[in-house]
Parts: structure tokens; sequence; C-alpha cells
């Protein structure tokens, strides 16, 4: 995706606050596993109403009960429910009663005392941790498995749960955000851009702002589930099932006798690449030559990082100083434009090598440029400047 326009000189310096301002990880009550029963097919679950604007994707089942089917709105294109949907039927009744299950379940364990502190910049090993009343979450969360793909992190929050923007959930070590829960006493609000990851379970409400992303699930109990231009994915997920029976090996045949070798043909001449081949390597010849751009201030370079759920597409965001106008194109063919920021939008995760485009303009006399960057299959693009006066604004 394009990242934060920010210059090198800057994330270093971010880099190393982060690194002073870690805290040391608690030692943990031991965490039990939370059983989400029929409810663990639902990426969304709310009571009241489900409500979305935008391109939101959903990998996973959409449910709302007791509410009505009218109560969901906002879905159809260009939002995306890769899932079945069920309103006020007896899936979707149950997965509620499964859900409050599973939400009394984690409340109920012994945990460490997280009160008071906020969450961000913070290593957490396996364990249950709580705050008596609310919790929030300013920069990085980092959640050690130490090598356990078993391992289980249990929240006990009393009341709410709030993330700043940009904010994120980082898994290391084989932790498995399937094994990550979220049990909140009243609501959840996820900020722009935060990268979040696990089971959210809140009592009432669950907000998501803009281009918040959630690998895990967000259950709500008795309230409403708001989304906004937000992927939610549950797919690493998968049901657990009962193990069959083995069935009783049959009785090896006897082996046949080898048959002489044949003489190994003349290797073909390569054909001609395809036409599809071609506009993937022409794309990708384009990505990579525009992989800087000079403006009034500075330079802008562009690099790939990975993505955690690239395989339902990225965001594409660009950020800086003076920005008027930024027309974003998929392959040279414009799909979205923005005046106002967050400058953000979603890319569909094709097959093959394309290009994301951002032609920017702005307010001062820097003249319009436009960033480029190639992606093949799914990875993610960011627009980096490299050090340069701090009015940038590419």
């Amino acid at each position: 995706m394009f990242g934060p326009i920010r210059s090198r000189c800057g994330r270093q310096a971010a880099f190393v606050l982060a690194v002073g301002l870690a805290v040391a990880a608690p030692v943990a009550a031991q965490a039990s596993a939370v059983g989400l029963g029929t409810a663990q097919s639902f990426v969304v679950l709310a009571a009241s109403a489900v409500t979305n604007t935008g391109p939101s994707v959903l990998n996973g089942d959409l449910g709302l009960a007791p509410g009505t089917s009218t109560s969901i709105t906002g879905f159809g294109p260009p939002a995306v429910v890769n899932g079945s949907t069920h309103a006020a039927d007896g899936v979707a009744m149950q997965a509620q009663a499964d859900l409050t299950t599973a939400y009394n379940a984690a409340a109920s364990q012994p945990a460490t005392d997280l009160s008071g502190t906020d969450l961000g910049n913070r290593s957490l090993n396996p364990g249950a941790y709580k705050f008596t009343s609310s919790a929030q979450l300013t920069g990085p969360l980092t959640l050690n498995a130490q090598g356990n793909a078993n391992a289980q992190f249990v929240f006990e929050i009393g009341s709410t749960l709030t993330t700043a923007s940009a904010s994120s959930v980082v898994l290391i070590n084989g932790a498995n955000p399937c094994n990550v829960y979220w049990q909140i006493g009243s609501s959840a609000t996820l900020g722009t851009t935060t990268a979040f990851q696990g089971n959210l379970m809140a009592l009432a409400s669950i907000t998501l702002n803009d281009g918040a992303t959630v690998i895990g699930r967000a259950l709500a109990r008795t309230g409403a589930v708001t989304l906004i231009n937000n992927v939610l994915d549950s797919s690493s997920c998968s049901i657990a099932t009962t193990p069959g029976t083995p069935a009783t090996p049959g009785t090896p045949g006897t082996p046949g006798t080898p048959g002489t070798p044949g003489t190994p043909g003349t290797p073909g001449t390569p054909g001609t690449p395809g036409q599809a081949a071609a506009l993937i390597a022409k794309q990708a010849a384009q990505a990579t030559s525009l992989t800087s751009t000079t403006t009034r201030n500075g330079t802008t370079t562009l690099q790939r990082t990975p993505h955690a759920t690239c395989t339902s597409g990225f965001r594409a965001t660009v950020r800086g100083k003076r920005i008027k106008r930024v027309v974003f194109s998929l392959d040279g063919k414009k799909f979205q434009s923005q005046t106002k920021g967050p400058y953000v939008v979603f890319v569909r995760a094709l097959p093959g090598a394309h290009a994301v485009g951002a032609r920017v303009t702005f307010t001062d006399a820097t003249r319009a440029k436009t960033l480029a960057l190639g992606y093949r299959a799914c990875a993610d693009a960011i627009l980096r400047p490299t050090s340069g006066p701090a009015q940038f604004t590419g």
C-alpha cells in the first residue's frame, strides 16, 4: 500500500522513540482457550444493526440477531461479503447464544491487572490481562507467543476499548489471531487505519473508523457494528471438526515389473509470451520505472512492505502537507478522486502484476506529480520520501 509519506530521519526518530518507550512484559496469569461455538464462522455479528459505508470487505459470514434484515445496510457493490448472511434466523440466534457463552468464559478468567496503562508500545507474553474500566491502545502492541502456536491471549476490559489512529496489534513468534480474545464490557472503537488482530467481543457496540482492518472478528452482543471502508478477515481460523475413525489398511498388492525407460524427447523451442504475459511484463516495467519523483521540496521513493490481509486486497494511502487533490488509478484507469484527507482507497488483490498510481496536486507552487508502484499478486505499496525539507508535500 502507499504508506505515510515522511522523511527517513523522521522514521528513524520514531523508531528510536518507540524502543525507548517499550514496556517490559509483565508476568501474566495463564489464559484458557475460549470457544466461540457457531459464532466462529461469523466475521461480523451484531444484535441491533450492521451498517457499512464504502468498499468494505468481509471474509467470513455476516450475521444479525435479534434484529431484522432491514437493519443490515450498505452492502452490495462496492462492498463485498465473502460468506453467508444470516438475519434474525436460527443460525444467527444460535451464534449470539454461543457468543454470550464465550464472552462469559473470557470475563471469568483470573488475569493480570494492567489498569491505568496504555497498551501501546508494549510487548506481552501469552496470558490473561484485565482493565477494571477502559483500555486504550496508542501505537503498536506486540503479542509474543514465544514459539507456541497454541498460545492464548485474553483481554478483559471493564468498559470501553479505544484505539488511536494508525495503531496496531502485531503478532510474533507463532502467535495466532484466532487465539486472541478481547472481552469488552461496553463498546469498542477502532481509530482510522488501525491494523487490529483478534476476536472483538463487545457487550454493546463496535465501531471501525475509516480504513481500520481486523484479522479476526467483530462480534457485538446487544448493539450494532458500524463499518467504514474496512477489511475484516477470519479466513485463517478454520472451524474445528471431529476426526473420523481411521480405516483399516488394505493388503499391499504385488509390485509390477518395471518397464524399459523410453528415449528422452528433444526439447521444444520456447514459445512467444502470450498477450496477457506481455501486458503483465509491460505493467511491471512501467511501475518499476516510476520508483521516484521529485517535487518542489524533496524526492519521493516507493517501496513494498508485507500486509497481513493482502489476500483480500490492500489500502493505498497518500499522506503529506499541502495536498489539494489525489486521483487514484489502477493500471492507468482512474477509479477515485479525493479532495479531503485521509487520502485512502481500497485496492482489490488481482492476479498478476499491476500498477497503482496516485496523481497528486498541491495548494502551493509544487507542480502536480504522479506516484506509482507495481504489485504482483498481493504485495503492498508504500510511498516514502527521502530526507528533505520539512515542507515536502508529495
